[in-house]
């Protein structure tokens, strides 16, 4: 009878978030596959014809095409800078802490997530008023200190490729952090003691013993930023990725073009886009998560 009973309150547990994961989720999904097969144009269509494979073709179009190849390549770097800043930024500071701050690790935890609480569209607009090439403080104290001999002009190609992911990454960096320290909590404390006993030196430590263990925050890190920085929206359109700045435009900002503008496209064009290119990230995902079990410690 108990554990009858017991079973009754797990399902009741996870019921409230199964139900919002299939409302949210599992249904969106399925209408996806639905409405990229029509040529409805917008939600508030009401008629809508099946095209087939329709927009597949017209997104594989000598006209389309090339536009989609250059924001997916732009992605695919921000993606790659980004999660280079997981590891400088979160694991970094996680370590950080982990060894000499864990007394006061509810006090950092408060400072270092601050930065997430800010709209990202907030902060993607701050980046550009600190890199302003007139009244810009970041570019007028770089120059006082005489490391910049001209004004950074934060919305070139070179500018948006790097600052972007530090702005990203700098906004994260107490999410992945958080991620990275659920990891190092999970590390038996004699185990660190015994090599240090063993005269294992603080890399020995990290490679051997913190890192081998840590296999499931790392990929749970790596997922996140890879669907994350496929998805990230407000940080470029704070950056102007939707007001001319074409070095700004990431994927995320063409598939709100394709599929919310008549202009550009149409709903259903948009839901076959965001199919192409999601599809082989949760392909990636899945892969991720089989390669934890072969790796994890």
């Amino acid at each position: 009878m108990k554990d009858k009973n017991d079973k009754i309150w797990d399902i009741l547990f996870v019921l409230p978030q199964f139900t919002l994961y299939f409302l949210l989720t599992i249904i969106p999904f399925f209408l996806i596959i639905f409405v990229m097969f029509t040529d409805i144009v917008s939600v508030n269509s009401n008629t809508f014809n099946f095209i087939g494979l329709g927009n597949f073709k017209e997104i594989f179009s000598p006209q389309l095409f090339p536009k989609l190849f250059e924001v997916v390549r732009r992605t695919v770097i921000f993606t790659l800078l980004n999660y280079s800043t997981v590891f400088i930024f979160g694991l970094t500071l996680a370590l950080i802490i982990y060894e000499k701050f864990a007394k006061a690790q509810k006090i950092f935890n408060v400072v270092i997530f601050l930065p997430y609480i800010i709209s990202g569209m907030a902060a993607g607009m701050f980046l550009p008023l600190l890199f302003n090439q007139d009244t810009g403080s970041l570019n007028l104290l770089l120059m006082k200190l005489g490391w910049i001999k001209e004004a950074i002009n934060i919305k070139t190609k070179m500018g948006t490729t790097i600052g972007l992911p530090l702005l990203v990454g700098w906004r994260y960096a107490g999410y992945n952090m958080a991620i990275f320290l659920v990891g190092l909590a999970a590390i038996p404390k004699s185990t660190i003691e015994a090599s240090k006993i063993d005269g294992a030196s603080y890399f020995q430590r990290l490679r051997y013993i913190y890192f081998p263990q840590m296999v499931p925050s790392f990929i749970l890190a790596t997922i996140s930023c890879f669907i994350g920085s496929f998805g990230i929206f407000d940080e470029p359109v704070g950056m102007g990725g939707l007001a001319g700045n074409e070095n700004a435009q990431v994927f995320a900002l063409l598939l709100f073009r394709i599929g919310t503008w008549a202009q550009s496209g149409t709903l259903s064009m948009g839901m076959a886009l965001s199919f192409i290119v999601n599809v082989p990230l949760i392909l990636i995902a899945l892969y991720l998560l089989s390669l934890q079990k072969k790796l994890q410690y």
